[in-house]
């Protein structure tokens, strides 16, 4: 397998850079999560109340489902009447428990059956690696293999902790789901379209109060955590009922 020499220099800064607006941006996301709280959300199921996104119309519903066909970052129906977002980090240990023990059981029960429709977010809040690992996925999702990535990364993951993501791992990870060009994956992690897609998410995170990872909204409902199944079961149910109601 042919290996481009390590990132260079303009590179790396390219990559620092992102991750200062990360910081800038997890920061506000903390005081808007805070001022949820004053306002007296006082269970933890209520920690993440989304916040207004600026782009949507005054009085609309919060409503973060993109349903665009061919995202390489979801699945299932585009019309599905339920979507799932999830903001997550590659690095984040529960975002890996979702990922091996939720999320299968939710893609058999819903997305197969058309019910449901998984959109993913990046929200990388544990560092540069962090940061490398979305970048990584995103271009390995114009190779029409970012969830193989996906599930190759949670796969590895340890249970406790956050795996050591540096470069050459993600490109192995990468090779180990069937990427087919390492060297275009590189070229399109330092691609400034796919960087600003991942800005893109890490602003609507923002907009939503949200500074840590996972956060999930289906349809409009806030799930704070890898809660068990059924909690995710229930969310979705309530969202089938209310749209047949």
């Amino acid at each position: 397998m042919t290996r481009k020499p390590a990132p260079s220099p303009a590179r790396s800064v390219q990559s620092k850079r992102l991750w200062v607006v990360l910081a800038a941006g997890a920061a506000i996301a903390a005081v808007l999560l805070v001022a949820t709280l004053i306002r007296g959300t006082d269970t933890a199921e209520q920690t993440a109340q989304p916040q207004a996104d600026p782009d949507q119309r005054a009085g609309s519903e919060l409503d973060m489902a993109r349903r665009v066909d061919g995202d390489p970052l979801a699945m299932g129906d585009a019309d599905a009447p339920v979507v799932l977002v999830e903001f997550a980090d590659f690095r984040c240990p529960f975002c890996g428990v979702f990922a091996r023990e939720t999320q299968p059981e939710l893609v058999a029960q819903y997305v197969e059956t058309g019910m449901l429709r998984i959109e993913w977010r990046d929200l990388p809040v544990f560092g540069d690696q962090s940061v490398e690992a979305a970048l990584a996925a995103r271009a390995a999702g114009r190779q029409g293999r970012f969830w193989e990535f996906h599930e190759a990364v949670y796969a590895q993951a340890p249970s406790r902790g956050k795996p050591d993501l540096p470069r050459e791992r993600l490109l192995d990870l990468a090779d180990e789901a069937g990427v087919a060009d390492l060297d275009q994956l590189e070229a399109d992690m330092s691609d400034p379209d796919v960087h600003s897609e991942l800005q893109h998410d890490i602003d609507e995170a923002t907009a939503l109060g949200a500074s840590s990872t996972p956060v999930f909204l289906v349809n409009d409902r806030p799930i704070v955590g890898a809660q068990p199944l059924e909690v995710f079961v229930e969310a979705i149910e309530a969202e089938r009922a209310e749209g047949e109601a």
